[in-house]
């Protein structure tokens, strides 16, 4: 008879803010309540959720997600680690449906999407529009619950579950990286012949980045390092999607300079760089489809930014010779 496995929900968190005091409340409504929730903040904060047994502070140091995701694992009492941002909050039948999959012992590690919620603000439900079509973003199930289930090589650790001895037994994130500390285990789980799903239903809600600077920062941070990757991590980041921001620029630059050098650019280029515009437009037919076009009507030169900085910094990233050191917050 299949039972009910217990949850270890970890969050890293540099210091206890206003996202974790909105998340810790939905946690504590998951219908299953066989969990326990590990918080790691750099230092000691003031546990303001005492009455609740089940809720743990473990202080880290000034270390990455990675580090504190590693270190909460190791203490962590639960059959299955589940592993959500300081800015994310669940669904409440979460942890109902992971026991659905669960059930499967060939299944590893399961992940879903992650949805921009209702009440972020405008610019911020525009920096999550951008990634809901594969035109603009490339993984439009990582954002928006579609398609159904299948196997995965890769998935973000904002809405990931692991079982516990499989994460162990790879050595966790044992990662320098982040970004990109999730793309690191993902792999190490695939090479151990580890099954990684993604469910539709497995759902979480994602503050996103308030205002276009901040989403062409994080923007740029996963180009370097998924172009990093493509040298480093060839298994899973050499792929051609990875490559096309990139593709863009170099057709943009090429653009530029026929205004000073005409004979540089060809038709191939031209039609190259209009199909490429075709598409990102039609993302956004794609987009006003879930959000409208108050919305989508930003989204065209939001993505035609985020596609020109991921893929400078992708093509930094694969050029780079020095490892890459992660910068902290």
């Amino acid at each position: 008879m299949y039972r009910q496995p217990k949850f270890s929900i970890i969050i890293p968190v540099k210091e206890i803010n206003d996202y974790v005091r909105e998340t810790v409340p939905y946690i504590q409504d998951l219908e299953l309540n066989d969990w326990e929730l590990i918080i790691v903040p750099n230092n000691s904060d003031v546990n303001e959720w005492k009455y609740d047994d089940r809720i743990k502070f473990v202080a880290s140091g000034r270390v990455g997600p990675a580090d504190k995701r590693d270190l909460a694992a190791k203490i962590a009492k639960g059959e299955i680690i589940v592993f959500l941002d300081d800015d994310s909050y669940p669904k409440s039948d979460l942890l109902s449906v992971a026991t659905k999959y669960f059930k499967d012992g060939l299944i590893s590690a399961i992940g879903g999407p992650a949805i921009t919620p209702e009440s972020d603000s405008y610019w911020q439900k525009v920096s999550g529009a951008v990634y809901m079509s594969k035109f603009t973003g490339g993984n439009p199930e990582r954002y928006i619950p579609i398609g159904g289930a299948k196997e995965v090589d890769d998935w973000p650790s904002v809405n990931f579950m692991v079982r516990r001895t499989d994460f162990l037994s790879v050595g966790g994130f044992d990662s320098p990286y982040w970004p990109g500390e999730d793309t690191h285990l993902c792999l190490k789980l695939v090479q151990s012949s580890k099954k990684i799903i993604y469910s539709p239903e497995l759902i979480v809600w994602h503050h996103r980045r308030t205002g276009l600077y901040r989403h062409l920062k994080q923007a740029g941070a996963y180009g370097l390092h998924r172009g990093y990757f493509a040298r480093q991590l060839p298994e899973t980041s050499l792929r051609l999607k990875y490559f096309l921001p990139s593709l863009a620029v170099v057709m943009y630059c090429l653009v530029f300079v026929s205004l000073f050098m005409p004979a540089l650019v060809s038709l191939p280029v031209l039609i190259g760089l209009f199909a490429y515009l075709t598409l990102v437009f039609v993302g956004c037919l794609q987009i006003a489809k879930f959000l409208g076009w108050k919305v989508a009507a930003f989204v065209l030169p939001f993505a035609l930014a985020t596609h020109v900085v991921y893929g400078a910094n992708f093509i930094r990233g694969i050029a780079r010779s020095k490892p890459l050191i992660s910068k902290l917050r």
